[in-house]
């Protein structure tokens, strides 16, 4: 934790995580807005959320750099069309230095609770030093959630006996290079996007033999990778308008994508069904095919960009194991048919928590923001932002904001400007003339997650089951989708560009 102080004469504002989301709202709060009574607070000791968290081997973006950045802040040295997790966080931290964010951040401080106060339109905020254990609490106007839609990592609940395991284990979140892989028998459980980047990287050594255990075929995409010529970043750096017309082409050719996600747009399914399917075909061993074609339509969950997955298949140290577990056991785990599977080493690719905010919010009345979801159904907010009886509390990256087929850092760029326009005219505004708290309608709140769901039922998001659905609170089958919008991104930038004041409660009280 530093020392910085916020100024008890002006709204202050607490900005929750120094991840991405987290410095792109510092950002805009700092230069667009020109507002400095603000601090970031971050549990560890380092920037970057998923960036700095994620090491494994292969880690990357399976957007393309130039697109997964932020538009105020191209970068002209990106080496290649896709890029590693190494070189992503080297392109956030530099924008931290550039800006001087560390004069705003309190490091290695956790947010215990936070309590609305209606007497002094302020949130009490109890938070505790990780080093000394020290706690302390503050007051800020205004309450800023950037934890990230992957804040934790998941290991499923069905899977029985994960403690009785001898050997090392970890999640892919929680990468271990202090342990050798060679010679080993590795078990990797999972075959999501984490699985399918860090088994072609494992497996280049022919000692380490791999054992991945797999449930549900996913959809791969082509992964055209290519290294920039040094002429193409001359032209970004030195052509104006270059690199922010390539960018936009980006943007435009995932937009098109979208329509191959809705019902109606029977061609572009069709399209994209086929290509995806020659391409498994033409890559993946024939022995796999049958197994690897999913039976549910392409994006309904995640469609992997292939970073040599398939083509590691081809390894004879590389095995698929479709049959389910049973149990883990001391050495190894038993499948579901009885058969032994011995193991040396554990590895889980089996995904996180999306939407586990894990900060404990109070509103208006004392209710928790978990009891407002759980009343609800499942996660709830106006334009995935922010939420009726939780006054002056934003979220980036809420409910219903994730895109299947762009980049969600474009909706967390578009969110933080959303949010600077209503502060700017409300509870920061220089001339508010006192305290003021603002939140979104439940009746408006309630309307724009009807509209969510009617058009999430003409898209391919509902129908299987996937880490966008919640489970239902009986723990059986799927629930709502709870994390895709249900539109393009320039539909999401288009519903935000103004603020709609009828849709919320602004409340003013002298000081």
């Amino acid at each position: 934790m530093t020392a910085r102080t916020l100024n008890e004469g002006r709204p202050r504002v607490a900005v929750v995580g120094a991840g991405v989301s987290g410095i792109n709202m510092a950002l805009v709060l700092k230069d667009k807005m020109k507002y400095d009574n603000f601090v970031i607070i971050e549990k560890c000791d380092a920037i970057g959320g998923t960036w700095r968290d994620n090491v494994y081997p292969g880690c990357g973006s399976d957007v393309p750099g130039h697109f997964y950045s932020l538009s105020t802040e191209l970068n002209p040295d990106w080496g290649s069309y896709y890029v590693t997790q190494p070189e992503i966080l080297s392109y956030w931290k530099n924008i931290w230095a550039k800006h001087h964010l560390t004069d705003y951040t309190w490091f290695n401080t956790e947010v215990l609770s936070v309590e609305w106060s209606a007497d002094r339109h302020a949130y009490r905020m109890r938070y505790r030093d990780t080093k000394t254990d020290e706690h302390k609490e503050t007051w800020v106007e205004v309450v800023i959630g950037a934890a990230g839609p992957f804040p934790s990592a998941l290991i499923p609940a069905d899977l029985k006996g994960v403690e009785n395991f001898k050997g090392p284990s970890w999640h892919s979140l929680s990468w271990r290079n202090d342990v050798d892989l060679g010679g080993k028998r590795v078990g990797v459980i999972g075959n999501g996007c984490s699985a399918c980047q860090l088994i072609p990287q494992i497996s280049e050594d022919p000692s380490v033999e791999v054992v991945n255990f797999c449930r549900t075929p996913s959809w791969f995409a082509p992964r055209e990778q290519f290294k920039y010529p040094r002429w193409v970043k001359w032209a970004f750096r030195n052509v104006p308008g270059v690199m922010r017309v390539y960018r936009t082409l980006m943007m435009v050719s995932r937009e098109i994508v979208y329509y191959g996600f809705v019902k109606d747009s029977l061609f572009m399914r069709k399209v994209i069904l086929s290509v995806l399917t020659k391409y498994l075909k033409r890559t993946a061993p024939k022995e796999y095919h049958d197994k690897l074609i999913p039976s549910y339509p392409p994006g309904c969950k995640r469609i992997i960009v292939d970073p040599g997955y398939l083509e590691a298949l081809y390894r004879p140290n590389v095995s698929l194991e479709w049959t389910g577990i049973e149990e883990v056991l001391e050495d190894g785990v038993r499948l579901k048919s009885g058969t032994f599977v011995p193991l040396d080493i554990i590895i889980f690719g089996t995904g996180f928590e999306i939407l586990n905010r894990n900060m404990p919010i109070f509103g208006i009345n004392g209710k928790s923001l978990m009891e407002y979801f759980d009343d609800k159904g499942g996660p709830h907010a106006y334009l995935g932002t922010a939420y009726p009886d939780f006054p002056n509390f934003f979220t980036l990256v809420g409910p219903n904001v994730a895109t299947g087929h762009s980049s969600v850092l474009f909706a967390a760029e578009t969110q933080a400007h959303y949010i600077a326009r209503i502060l700017s005219h409300t509870v920061l505004s220089p001339g508010s003339g006192g305290a003021q708290s603002v939140a979104p309608k439940a009746s408006a709140t309630d309307a724009h997650n009807a509209w969510v769901e009617k058009r999430l039922e003409n898209t391919v998001w509902t129908e299987c089951l996937s880490y966008y659905r919640r489970v239902d609170r009986d723990g059986k089958g799927a629930g709502r989708n709870a994390a895709i919008f249900p539109g393009t991104m320039i539909k999401f930038w288009s519903m935000m560009r103004k603020v709609r004041w009828a849709d919320w409660n602004v409340e003013r009280s002298e000081k």
